[in-house]
């Protein structure tokens, strides 16, 4: 029986940025847009929240009733490390998908955005079918596509939508902008893991890309999602106030191109959450000021 300690250390609580990121980024979009209302905020962060952690416990009970992490590198998996029972993991998986779609529900109803459900589901779809089922696209090398689709474009166009009932080009920036960022973490996370993945037959991007071209491709996806906020900055200046974020980013960027041995890596996940989280405070701080300009 996993103890509770390791069942949070199971949820991965450094990738929960990326859930809260978008949120953020769209409430203030919503906000410039003079329709930010708080409850649906709120609403939406729990169900990007519950999604996060869900599909954490998803991908460790499939990963692990497959072999991926018997022999790998990084924190504690519940399956893969015997910690607890594959079912265990599945029904608390099962269990977070479950109080999302509730949360979601009650979103669409006080919207009357009925159209949104389908999102949701989706959504759920999405989150199991990165390792969970016959053919996982995660094990395919489609999981960044999916992780910027759904934790950029949805999540921060869906909270914008779902307050203002529009959205507007800062939200599209800054829907692009934190889902490269996610997508960053999951290549700092799959570079780390390409020689296991490579023996389980899970031929993720990384694997696919190989170890140089992929931490490139990290460097790549931090600077184009803070240069691209000079997008918005002749109408919108207060957005300059991102590129702050620059200097945070030499480190991880650094460990990625030069760290040698997979664990010197493990640092940069929650480096990368933690500029995500910077980045959403940063380009939501932007928004705010760039309205009365």
């Amino acid at each position: 029986m996993a103890t509770a300690a390791q069942w949070i250390q199971g949820a991965r609580l450094r990738t929960l940025p990326a859930a809260i990121a978008p949120v953020l980024i769209g409430s203030a979009a919503a906000y410039e847009l003079q329709a930010f209302r708080l409850p649906n905020a709120i609403l939406a962060a729990l169900v990007a929240l519950l999604l996060q952690i869900g599909v954490n416990y998803a991908n460790d009970y499939s990963d692990g009733i497959r072999g991926t992490d018997e022999d790998r590198v990084g924190p504690l998996r519940l399956v893969g490390s015997g910690a607890a029972k594959p079912e265990q993991v599945k029904w608390a998986a099962f269990a977070l998908f479950g109080a999302a779609m509730i949360c979601g529900l009650i979103l669409v109803i006080i919207t009357q955005t009925w159209w949104l459900i389908l999102v949701g589901i989706g959504c759920v779809l999405a989150a199991w079918g990165y390792t969970g089922g016959k053919n996982p696209y995660g094990y395919l090398g489609l999981g960044d596509v999916f992780v910027f689709v759904f934790f950029g474009l949805v999540a921060t166009l869906g909270t914008t939508y779902t307050q203002a009932g529009q959205v507007s080009l800062a939200a599209v920036i800054g829907a692009i902008g934190t889902g490269l960022i996610a997508c960053a973490l999951l290549m700092a996370n799959n570079v780390r893991d390409i020689p296991t993945d490579t023996a389980a037959g899970k031929r993720t991007l990384a694997v696919r890309l190989g170890d140089r071209h992929a931490r490139e491709s990290y460097v790549l996806m931090l600077a184009v999602a803070i240069l691209l906020v000079i997008v918005l900055a002749p109408t919108k200046p207060w957005m300059l106030i991102v590129l702050l974020l620059i200097p945070a980013c030499l480190m991880p960027a650094w460990l990625m191109v030069n760290g040698k041995k997979r664990k010197s890596l493990i640092p940069v996940l929650k480096q990368t959450g933690l500029i995500n989280l910077g980045y959403s405070l940063l380009f939501s701080l932007g928004l705010i000021l760039s309205r009365g300009f």
